[in-house]
């Protein structure tokens, strides 16, 4: 488990908008997370990287896990989360932004300078999925994510009627060739982590 730190005050008195200049990100390989960030950023050691999916997806559950933080009580992100994680010598900036619709509109408001988009799927959320689809289908067309690798979580797959992984894989990241893949079960921490690519 990285060990972690938060950020929040410092980003936020900075705003969603502001930082160094991206570069634009590279193709990424079948290696594993680090390799995928190595080939982002060679010289540079922090990264920008924005979770995004619909409400109740998980993704506030997921950050606080990797955070080593208690996940028994989650309440809606009505704006947004900061926190940072370091790996392996990179210092992982992750925003965490609310799902809700009233709130999706704002997200064009977090893309600059991102690097990498994490995009979560709550797998048992059969009535939503294609709703799921169209929102990543929007982020894909916007040229200030056009750099940004993609990372699907197929979050919640220890609940019953859980699409399969493969399933969701095919449903989002069909479009993407700069993306990886992920199967997360929120309720009981990480239990199985697979990247490909997509071409």
């Amino acid at each position: 488990m990285p060990s972690a730190s938060v950020i929040a005050n410092r980003n936020q008195e900075r705003g969603p908008g502001t930082g160094k200049k991206r570069r634009p990100g590279g193709a990424p390989g079948t290696m594993g997370l680090l390799t995928i960030l190595k080939k982002m950023k060679q010289k540079e050691r922090e990264l920008r990287l924005l979770m995004l999916g619909l409400d109740n997806a998980g993704k506030t559950t997921i950050l606080k896990k990797f955070n080593g933080e208690d996940i028994d009580t989650i309440s809606p992100t009505l704006g947004f989360n900061i926190k940072t994680l370091e790996h392996r010598g990179f210092k992982l900036n992750i925003w965490d932004v609310g799902g809700q619709k009233s709130l999706r509109s704002y997200w064009r408001n977090y893309f600059e300078s991102t690097d990498g988009l994490i995009w979560v799927v709550d797998s048992a959320d059969h009535q939503r999925m294609q709703d799921c689809q169209r929102e990543l289908q929007s982020l894909l067309v916007e040229e200030r994510l056009a750099g940004a690798t993609l990372l699907i979580f197929a979050n919640k797959q220890d609940l019953p009627g859980a699409l399969s992984s493969n399933a969701i894989r095919e449903a989002n990241s069909s479009q993407h060739k700069q993306s990886a893949f992920s199967m997360l079960c929120s309720l009981h921490g990480l239990t199985h982590f697979i990247l490909t690519t997509t071409s």
